[in-house]
């Protein structure tokens, strides 16, 4: 049923739990998986510090961050048996939706898995909800993990 299953991964541990559901659903679909991380530049941007050597320092530490991120869903690859096959992106200049939704048709997904921290209510209006612009706008289906 699935053959490319996208997984948005951030490095928290809702993404890690995403990712190890994914991987699951990859064995169990002889699927491949896709995992994106997305460096959104907003946040720095919107400091009001637009210093180019401040804006370097933040997205060589954000690569950084998406390589262990990335390594953690590696390991999960390799060590299921069989193998998932694996693609890796980093996308930057993306918000985070943006990113994963154009990740998920450039690369043909029919599945997008995505952790959610568990924001609700107020907390959820003010700083938005990545999971929740996903499944508004997907044009596949969404798995939301907790």
């Amino acid at each position: 049923m699935f053959n490319n299953i996208l997984v948005a991964t951030d490095g928290s541990s809702a993404s890690e739990h995403a990712a190890k559901i994914a991987v699951g659903l990859a064995k169990s679909h002889h699927a491949r998986i896709t995992a994106v991380y997305v460096v959104d530049p907003y946040p720095y941007l919107g400091m009001g510090n637009t210093n180019p050597m401040g804006l370097y320092a933040y997205l060589s530490a954000a690569r950084e961050h998406a390589a262990a991120a990335h390594s953690k869903v590696m390991a999960l690859c390799a060590d299921s048996d069989p193998q998932v096959p694996l693609e890796l992106r980093l996308i930057e200049n993306a918000t985070a939706a943006k990113g994963i939704l154009q990740t998920a048709r450039d690369e043909d997904c029919d599945l997008i898995v995505a952790g959610s921290h568990g924001h609700s209510g107020f907390e959820n209006l003010v700083i938005g909800s990545v999971v929740a612009k996903l499944v508004q706008a997907a044009h596949v289906p969404v798995l939301v993990v907790k």
